[in-house]
């Protein structure tokens, strides 16, 4: 009798651990997303001070009166809207990698929670089979088998552990259905939000083509009128002189760091090799389109819009920003300070490509060839500086082959210097 009881109470308690065991197999705890909701909040709030911005911007433009400076003031204004616009292509850009990630995330979790409710649902129709299989007996009929009031206490402790079991398993499947539902619906929000977010770089795409489109047609305007042409000419030297101080105090700033970067024999040419067409030159000339005579800081390197433009020696970037005051005409424009005791500008830039104080090496990438500020078309305007003395930047490139425009035809620029 006794042995028979212990054999009951084993089996007992060997059904239970068969049915509690399983638990520990699926895990209900998810690792946080590395990416935050914060993250992203921030960069919409990033999105919508740009479009403040822009809007402001819209509101100048329509301000802007119809004279022979309102062409240029216009096309400055709205190089003012294409950073910005440019700014808002790269935090969305930015965002939609996030949402990759997160989106990354949020699928890993989904499927672990699915394989998580996947045992737990195998789990229970288990513990379904093991009460078909034991057929019509209830809990009352073994209760009412024990041989004594102990068997009795056993069988029915047995019981409730067997039915809290039973409850266990039946929560924890709907918990984990929670978590599955809850993990696909943030799934499925964070795709929309992406999808919104791509729709939006499109629309900014467009708006970025259509406001270059309408640059382009304002320099088309400008270049019909001689003597703004005439005075942008005027304004780019001014703006040559007036950079003489402001480069001598940079120049002090960084003289340490300068020092340390050493300076090639040569200069390697500012531009891909194939666009070495020279549409002005340095010095005194006389315009190709007034006819007048003046003088040029530097000279001017024909090339398409986005050109890669290449630092044309190792040194330091003690200016990477779009010109202000008398500089305003530089546009986008950077200068590279190098320890040989000269420096390069190189200006029009559409986008600038380094940061101030930072280090670059001789061909290193540092802007896109542009046409922002006083110009009327795609190129780099390439100066070569020692102290306060502006030098022809084509004498350290006389074993290049380098070409100029006569009468809307290229020659040999060494031919046409003789």
């Amino acid at each position: 009798m006794k042995h028979g009881k212990l054999l009951r109470r084993a089996a007992g308690l060997v059904l239970v651990l068969a049915m509690v065991l399983p638990l520990s197999g699926p895990g209900l705890v998810i690792d946080a997303s590395a990416v935050t909701r914060a993250e992203i909040d921030a960069l919409k709030n990033k999105s919508g001070d740009i479009a403040s911005q822009k809007k402001d911007i819209q509101n100048q433009l329509k301000a802007v009166k119809a004279d022979k400076d309102a062409a240029m003031n216009k096309k400055l204004l709205i190089e003012d809207q294409i950073d910005l616009i440019r700014q808002e292509i790269d935090s969305t850009n930015e965002l939609i990698a996030m949402y990759d990630q997160l989106i990354a995330e949020k699928t890993a979790e989904l499927e672990q929670a699915e394989a998580n409710e996947k045992a737990q649902f195998e789990l229970f129709c288990q513990r379904m089979r093991h009460m078909e299989e034991q057929g019509e007996t209830s809990y009352w009929s073994i209760l009412f088998s024990s041989a004594d009031f102990s068997e009795l206490l056993d069988n029915y402790m047995m019981i409730e552990e067997i039915i809290e079991y039973d409850n266990k398993v039946i929560a924890d499947l709907e918990a984990l259905q929670t978590q599955v539902a809850s993990d696909r619906a943030e799934l499925e929000g964070a795709q929309a939000e992406q999808e919104e977010a791509k729709a939006g770089l499109i629309v900014s795409q467009n708006e970025l083509k259509a406001q270059e489109a309408e640059v382009d047609k304002l320099i088309k305007e400008i270049n019909a009128h001689e003597d703004q042409l005439e005075a942008m000419e005027e304004e780019l030297n001014k703006a040559a002189k007036d950079l003489d101080a402001q480069i001598k105090a940079k120049e002090k700033e960084y003289a340490a760091q300068i020092a340390n970067v050493p300076s090639e024999s040569g200069y390697l040419w500012p531009l891909p090799s194939n666009y070495n067409v020279i549409t002005s030159f340095a010095g005194g000339r006389v315009h190709p389109v007034t006819g007048k005579y003046g003088n040029h800081a530097g000279v001017d390197i024909s090339a398409p819009g986005g050109t890669k433009i290449y630092a044309a020696m190792s040194g330091v970037v003690i200016h990477a920003a779009k010109g202000t005051g008398s500089s305003w005409s530089y546009g986008n424009y950077v200068i590279v300070a190098h320890s040989n005791g000269t420096n390069t500008l190189y200006a029009h830039m559409s986008r600038i490509g380094c940061s101030k104080g930072q280090t670059v090496k001789q061909g290193d990438v540092i802007g896109y060839v542009g046409s922002t500020g006083r110009s009327t078309g795609n190129h780099l305007h390439f100066e070569v500086r020692q102290g306060s003395t502006r030098k022809d930047p084509l004498n350290y490139f006389k074993d290049k082959a380098l070409y100029g425009r006569d009468n809307g035809k290229s020659k040999p620029v060494w031919d046409w210097m003789k």
